[in-house]
C-alpha cells in the first residue's frame, strides 16, 4: 500500500501533533516535512515516548543510592545485589492494546519488557504483572480477563521465564480501559552491562530478529490518546508476538554479548525502528544513516513510513564493531534469526532514511530531542474525601469476614496463577500466594531476589499524595515480610487525561507522596513508565477516567535465599501483631463491601514508624526467630489472619483483649505499618518490640482447623477456602 504524501496541519493533527507542535516541526525542518518525517516527529513527540506532560514531575523523584548502578534513562534500572552481580528490572504498560485485543496486547507487553531487560545483558529470571479490570458485572470484563491472562501465561511460559507474582483489582472505572502493567527482572554481571548510546563513526547498524510487518504502526500514538467508541478500529495498531522467536532472540543476544562485538544495543519497542535509531544515535551524539531496502520484511510493498513506525515484535538494533560482523552474523544464523546491515553511524548529527534511492527523511537529531514539547500543565487540587460519619455494623464480624475473603479484590487468584508457569528454570523459592513477595534464587549463588507489585488505587483517588506514598510503602513492607532488604523501585504511573487540571493534580500529588516515601525508606526509583490518557470517551463526548494507579514494582535482596519465609501458619506458635491499630475504616474494603461506600480518607502513614517496624521485623526474620509473616493491607487484621491460616492449612485461636474500639474497626480497619508474625515466643518478641518503640500484642495461638474468634465462634478452614476460591471460577464460567 502506498502512503499519502501531502502533509498539512490537518494530517499533523491526525498524527497527534497540536498546531503549536506542528509549527515547531516546521521551524526545525525549515520546510514542510515529508510524510515519513512527520511520522517520526509524531511518535517521538508522543506522550508515550517523550513524557512531555510528566517529565517535570518525574525529575523530583529520588533515583540514587550507593547500590544503584544505573537509574532512569536506560532501558531498565540496574542495582547491585552482591558478588559482582546486578539485578536489572523495569515495569511497563500495555493498557490500550490489551483492551482492543487482550491476548496479543498482554502477550506483547510481556515480550516488550523482556527485551528491555535482556538488551542490557541480563538473563531474565522472573516476570510479574499488575492488572486492573472493570466491574465483574460488566459483560466485557470476562473476555478481557480471559485474553489478558492467557496472553501473559502463553508468552511467559513459552519463552521460559517464570511468572512469579503480581496483583489484580476490579473496579468500574476500568470498564473501558483495563491496565496491564508487565515487569521483568534479570541478572547480569556488573562488568557486562550493555547500554544504548551509539559510538564509532562508520560502525555498522545491524537489524536482528523477526521481519518487519505492518502490525503496530502508530501504536505509540494510539497509547497517547483517549479511547473513543471506535476502539475496535484500532486493532491494526496492536502488535503480534511470537514467544518462540523471543526465546531465540534472548539466546542469540546473550551469546553475542559474551563476545566483544557490541558497541550499543537497543530493542525496537514503542515506535519501532524510529525510536531505537533516534535514541541510540541521539544518546551517543552521532548521526545515523539507514537504508530501508535492507530491512527484512515479511510483507510486500512496504513504504518507508510503514517500516519506520512498525512495532513488529522480537526485533533489536545493534551497533557493532566492523571487524566482528561475521561473528555476529554466524550467531544469528545459528539461531535462525534475520540479520541485516541496514545502515551506519555518521558524524552529521542527523538521521537520514533512504528507500528505493529516495531520501525519505533527513532530520537533525538534537532538536528532535531537545525541542520536544515539555509541558508544565495546570494542576487542580482534588476535593477532600467525604467524611465517614457514624458507622453501624450491620452483619457482624463472622459474616463480614466471609464476604470480604470472597470479594473480587481479596478472593484467591489461583485460577490466574495456575495458568502461569511460576517454577520454570527451577530457581523459584516462594511462589505466588505463598508469601507477601515472590523470591527467586540467582542460579549458582545463594542470593535471593524478592519481588512484588503494589498499589491501592482507591487510596490514591481519595488522597493522591497519601495514596502514592502508601503504594511505595506497601511494596517495601511486602519485601520486608519475606526477610528481604528493599533496594529499589520501578513504577508504572497510570492516570487519565493530563490536559485536565484535576488529573495533573492527582499525578503531581502522587509523585510527591512517592518521593517522600522513597526518601524515608532509602528505596529509590530506578526505572519506570508513564501511561496517560487512560480514559474512555462516551458517545456523548464525556470521558470516564480510571482510578489513578501509580503501580509500584519493588525489588529486594537476601544474601541467603533459604532465609526467605512465607505467610502460611504452622501449628503451636504464638501469633503476634506488631504496629499501631487505630481502626482506620476510610476507603477500606469493609466499608465498600458491607456498606457499599467508597468514602473517607485513606489510613494515615507514619514513615518513621514504618521504617522502624519494618527494620525490626526483617532483623527477626534473618535471625531465624520468625516462622511466618504477613503484612496487613486490604481487609485488615482478620482477613490477614484468614489468609495466613489458609496458606498454611493451620487455624488459629484468637484471644484478644477488648481494644476499646468497635470490633469492626479493630478487625477490618486498614491501618498501615502492621505485620502479623508467627513465633515460638510471643512475649519475648513483644518485649523486644516495645524496647524498640514498637507496639505489639499477642493475638492467639496457631493450631486446629479453623479460625476461632474471641466470641468462641469458629469458622472452618474448609468454609474459608470454599468462599475464597469461588470468585474467579464463577466469573469465568459465566
Amino acid at each position: 500500500m502506498s502512503a499519502p504524501r501531502i502533509v498539512d496541519q490537518g494530517l499533523a493533527r491526525e498524527f497527534g501533533l497540536t498546531a503549536e507542535e506542528y509549527g515547531r516541526v516546521l521551524a526545525i525542518m525549515g520546510r514542510t516535512p515529508s510524510f515519513t518525517e512527520l511520522g517520526i516527529f509524531s511518535v517521538m513527540w508522543s506522550e508515550h515516548c517523550s513524557y512531555k506532560s510528566s517529565r517535570v514531575w518525574l525529575k523530583t523523584l529520588p533515583t540514587t543510592a550507593p547500590w544503584v548502578i544505573h537509574g532512569p534513562g536506560e532501558n531498565a534500572g540496574v542495582v547491585d545485589i552482591g558478588q559482582g552481580l546486578a539485578a536489572i528490572f523495569k515495569m511497563e504498560s500495555h493498557n490500550h492494546p490489551s483492551f482492543i485485543e487482550p491476548f496479543q496486547g498482554a502477550a506483547t507487553g510481556v515480550g516488550g519488557i523482556l527485551r528491555d531487560v535482556f538488551t542490557m545483558g541480563a538473563r531474565p529470571i522472573a516476570n510479574l504483572n499488575a492488572l486492573r479490570f472493570g466491574s465483574p458485572e460488566n459483560p466485557n470484563t470476562r473476555r478481557i480477563v480471559d485474553g489478558v491472562v492467557r496472553g501473559i501465561g502463553g508468552y511467559g511460559n513459552c519463552v521460559g521465564v517464570p511468572t512469579v507474582g503480581g496483583e489484580i483489582n476490579f473496579h468500574p472505572s476500568y470498564d473501558g480501559n483495563p491496565l496491564v502493567n508487565a515487569m521483568t527482572v534479570g541478572v547480569a554481571r556488573q562488568d557486562r552491562i550493555f547500554l544504548s548510546a551509539a559510538a564509532g563513526i562508520g560502525n555498522p547498524v545491524i537489524y536482528v530478529g523477526s521481519r518487519t510487518g505492518r502490525d503496530g504502526i502508530h501504536g505509540a500514538t494510539m497509547a497517547s490518546a483517549e479511547f473513543a467508541e471506535d476502539a475496535e478500529s484500532k486493532r491494526p495498531t496492536v502488535q503480534v508476538g511470537d514467544p518462540f522467536v523471543e526465546k531465540l532472540l534472548i539466546e542469540a543476544c546473550l551469546e553475542l554479548m559474551a563476545t566483544d562485538a557490541i558497541v550499543a544495543i537497543q530493542d525496537m519497542g514503542a515506535a519501532g525502528l524510529t525510536s531505537s535509531s533516534v535514541e541510540m544515535a541521539g544518546k551517543g551524539g552521532v548521526g545515523i544513516d539507514l537504508d530501508l531496502d535492507q530491512v527484512p520484511q515479511r510483507e510486500t510493498g512496504m513504504s518507508a513510513y510503514e517500516m519506520m513506525l512498525s512495532e513488529s515484535q522480537e526485533r533489536m538494533l545493534i551497533v557493532i564493531r566492523p571487524d566482528r560482523t561475521d561473528i555476529a552474523r554466524a550467531i544469528f544464523d545459528k539461531w535462525e534469526l534475520d540479520f541485516a546491515i541496514i545502515g551506519h553511524l555518521t558524524d552529521t548529527g542527523r538521521i537520514v532514511v533512504r528507500h528505493q534511492g529516495v531520501v525519505e527523511a533527513d532530520i537533525a537529531l538534537a532538536p528532535l530531542a531537545d525541542e520536544a514539547p515539555l509541558y508544565n500543565r495546570p494542576t487542580a487540587p482534588s476535593p477532600p474525601p467525604e467524611p465517614l460519619g457514624v458507622l453501624s455494623d450491620p452483619i457482624g464480624i463472622e459474616d463480614a469476614l466471609i464476604r470480604l475473603i470472597g470479594c473480587p479484590d481479596i478472593a484467591s487468584r489461583a485460577w490466574v496463577w495456575d495458568q502461569y508457569d511460576s517454577t520454570v528454570g527451577g530457581q523459584t523459592v516462594r511462589r505466588p500466594g505463598a508469601a507477601d513477595a515472590a523470591v527467586v534464587q540467582v542460579e549458582g549463588t545463594t542470593i535471593g531476589i524478592a519481588l512484588t507489585t503494589d498499589c491501592t488505587p482507591r487510596y490514591v483517588a481519595a488522597d493522591a499524595r497519601l495514596g502514592g506514598a502508601q503504594a511505595v510503602v506497601e511494596a517495601w513492607r511486602n519485601l520486608t515480610a519475606v526477610g528481604a532488604r528493599p533496594l529499589a523501585v520501578t513504577d508504572n504511573l497510570n492516570f487519565g487525561n493530563p490536559e485536565k487540571p484535576e488529573v495533573m493534580g492527582q499525578f503531581a500529588d502522587a509523585i510527591a507522596g512517592m518521593g517522600e516515601a522513597c526518601r524515608a525508606l532509602d528505596f529509590p526509583v530506578v526505572s519506570g513508565n508513564v501511561s496517560l490518557y487512560n480514559e474512555t470517551r462516551a458517545p456523548d463526548g464525556s470521558t470516564i477516567a480510571i482510578l489513578p494507579t501509580p503501580a509500584i514494582g519493588g525489588l529486594g535482596v537476601l544474601e541467603d535465599a533459604g532465609q526467605a519465609i512465607g505467610l502460611g501458619l504452622k501449628p503451636d506458635l504464638d501469633v503476634v501483631l506488631l504496629g499501631r491499630t487505630e481502626g482506620a475504616l476510610g476507603q477500606s474494603l469493609w466499608l465498600r463491601e458491607i456498606h457499599g461506600r467508597e468514602a473517607g480518607p485513606p489510613p494515615p502513614l507514619d514513615l518513621v514508624a514504618e521504617r522502624r517496624t519494618g527494620d525490626f521485623v526483617r532483623a527477626r526474620i534473618l535471625a531465624g526467630q520468625v516462622v511466618a509473616c504477613h503484612d496487613l493491607s486490604d481487609g485488615g487484621l482478620l482477613v490477614g489472619l484468614a489468609e495466613m491460616a489458609m496458606a498454611g492449612g493451620t487455624g488459629v485461636k484468637l484471644d484478644v483483649p477488648q481494644s476499646g474500639m468497635p470490633p469492626c474497626a479493630f478487625w477490618f480497619g486498614e491501618d498501615q505499618g502492621r505485620y502479623v508474625l508467627a513465633v515460638a515466643d510471643g512475649d519475648a518478641l513483644i518485649e523486644a518490640a516495645r524496647r524498640g518503640g514498637i507496639e505489639g500484642r499477642l493475638l492467639g495461638r496457631s493450631g486446629g482447623d479453623g479460625l476461632t474468634l474471641p466470641s468462641g465462634a469458629t469458622i472452618s478452614l474448609a468454609r474459608l477456602r470454599t468462599t475464597h476460591q469461588a470468585f474467579f471460577p464463577a466469573l469465568m464460567d459465566r
